[in-house]
């Protein structure tokens, strides 16, 4: 199953995106997985959500984005800035 590995990595993507000590502020995480890109999507959203739901990141949500071809990357992260007028 490379699809934990491959969601371990996407934590530690996102965890050096906002710094130390700052992953409990991310709200969502995105990736694009594309149709060829040899990847189970629901597998890794299911990895995903148990990685995300622990210490450090406390409760961030992931979002699977489908494509065409072997893509496979992570293209945004939700962070909360503590504003609230957000």
């Amino acid at each position: 199953m490379h699809e934990l590995s491959l969601a371990v990595e996407i934590c530690r993507i996102a965890e050096r995106a906002v710094g130390p000590g700052r992953t409990r502020r991310i709200r969502e995480v995105t990736v694009e997985v594309g149709d060829d890109a040899g990847v189970e999507p629901s597998n890794l959203s299911f990895c995903l959500e148990t990685l995300l739901d622990e210490p450090p990141f406390h409760h961030a949500r992931p979002r699977l984005v489908r494509e065409t071809g072997d893509a496979l990357r992570v293209c945004s992260l939700e962070v909360d800035d503590d504003d609230p007028d957000d």
